[in-house]
């Protein structure tokens, strides 16, 4: 080409956690079926969306308003009735004119990375969720700024990492929270959060939590709301459907903009993201309009608080079949549906292996480890995928430094569930000992 293409940064973008089902593809081509725990799709784990939800959705396909646009900022009576429901927790007020509607959280965080100047820096949770990571890392050219997220601590925030990586750095100009968490399924207690405020005071910076969980939570946990907290220090939440309803398809989640006159750089900040979307025209009208009558619904309350028991019993399962494996950190969940395990380092070495039956597989995951970089997780995370057809996402590629793998408690049927998970027991143990 006479130009380059790319611009800087447009390479850190990464997505393992379907990066790796390439691989896992291979297999199945090979006539083996496989077991997807790579990525928190409640739908691909057998979830059943409700007759009553599906009946709200096939009665606005017989209203014509269904197929036209809708307000640029989204569909004004979803956004007040979601501005009602911030304001009865009683924290920070916002009204229909702070909530930005995108087509998914995805189109939100990278929108949001898109605006800010390359040197403005968001520094983000470690292990981090890679669409947050990625596009930090894209925007600014350079790899991310992380705190350290404490796996002998239940996954609670290094706050002290975090301090001092804030007053050392000026170029952070905001922090992210992810709460409850992807990949940890920790869920922040109110003190924590409110540390997160004082050091976003002492510093001036601009609060963003992804709350896309907030809703997923068991178990006798709570997730507080960042609006709860931030009194008047400028924020914004990020919100969606796709795992609460569970419509992920729909690819529906918004903005909600906290005290966005307190300060005038992030008054200019929300603008610009309302403009953008106002030269797209709008996000997809039909969850939008779904939203309201879905969570207004007389069942939608008893749908959820059922379907997080379920999500809290298999945390338990999980518990019971991991948790006293010998070689490994393991911290029950408390909200979303996502489990980080992490491996005793000086247990790893890159010799260790699962047994192989079928040549072909050795051949592909022969292929796959010729890299002699690869981090020692990864490794473990191929030699599951060829012995015991269990895919998983290795914790380095989740911006971290500790060695591990995500699971997912998606999978509904509790026979299968089982079956999953005390198979990885004994892969692990198996490859730590050989």
């Amino acid at each position: 080409m006479r130009q380059l293409l790319l611009r800087p940064g447009a390479e850190e973008l990464n997505y393992e956690i379907r990066g790796i089902v390439k691989k896992a593809r291979q297999i199945e081509a090979l006539g083996y079926p496989m077991t997807w725990e790579n990525i928190g799709d409640p739908i691909q784990k057998h979830n059943h969306v409700p007759d009553w939800m599906k009946a709200i959705i096939a009665d606005l396909l017989k209203e014509d308003k269904t197929y036209g646009y809708a307000d640029s900022k989204g569909v004004l009576e979803t956004r007040k009735f979601l501005a009602n429901i911030n304001n009865e927790k009683g924290g920070t007020q916002i009204t229909a004119e702070d909530i930005l509607f995108f087509n998914g959280l995805g189109d939100a965080i990278a929108k949001l990375y898109q605006f800010l100047i390359p040197t403005a820096r968001i520094i983000g949770p470690s292990p981090a969720y890679s669409t947050h990571s990625s596009a930090e890392a894209a925007h600014a050219n350079t790899a991310p700024i992380t705190y350290k997220l404490d796996p002998d601590n239940q996954w609670l925030p290094d706050m002290e990492d975090l301090y001092m990586k804030v007053k050392y750095n000026p170029s952070i100009v905001g922090i992210l929270i992810i709460n409850p968490d992807n990949p940890t399924g920790m869920v922040y207690p109110k003190e924590v959060l409110e540390g997160f405020v004082k050091i976003a005071d002492e510093f001036s910076l601009l609060l963003i939590a992804d709350e896309i969980y907030q809703n997923i939570t068991y178990n006798g946990i709570k997730a507080v709301a960042l609006a709860e907290v931030i009194g008047s220090r400028p924020a914004i939440s990020l919100k969606g459907i796709s795992k609460e309803f569970p419509w992920p398809g729909a690819r529906c989640g918004w903005m909600e903009f906290y005290n966005r006159e307190s300060s005038k750089e992030f008054a200019k900040l929300c603008q610009t993201l309302e403009n953008a979307k106002m030269i797209e025209v709008c996000s997809t009208i039909l969850p939008q309009l779904a939203i309201p009558r879905i969570m207004s619904h007389p069942e939608y309350q008893a749908y959820r608080e059922q379907a997080n028991a379920q999500i809290g019993k298999r945390s338990d399962w999980m518990r019971e079949i991991l948790g006293g494996i010998e070689g490994i950190k393991f911290n029950p969940t408390q909200g979303a549906f996502y489990n980080t395990i992490v491996f005793d380092e000086k247990l790893l070495t890159p010799n260790q292996t699962l047994p192989i039956e079928d040549e072909r597989l050795q051949q592909l995951l022969d292929s796959w480890l010729s890299d002699p970089e690869m981090p020692l997780d990864k490794r473990f995370v191929y030699y599951l995928l060829a012995s015991e057809r269990i895919c998983v996402v290795p914790i380095s590629s989740f911006c971290s430094d500790l060695r591990g793998f995500r699971v997912t408690l998606l999978e509904e049927n509790e026979a299968v569930f089982k079956d999953t998970f005390e198979r990885l027991g004994v892969a692990i143990g198996t490859y730590l000992a050989s």
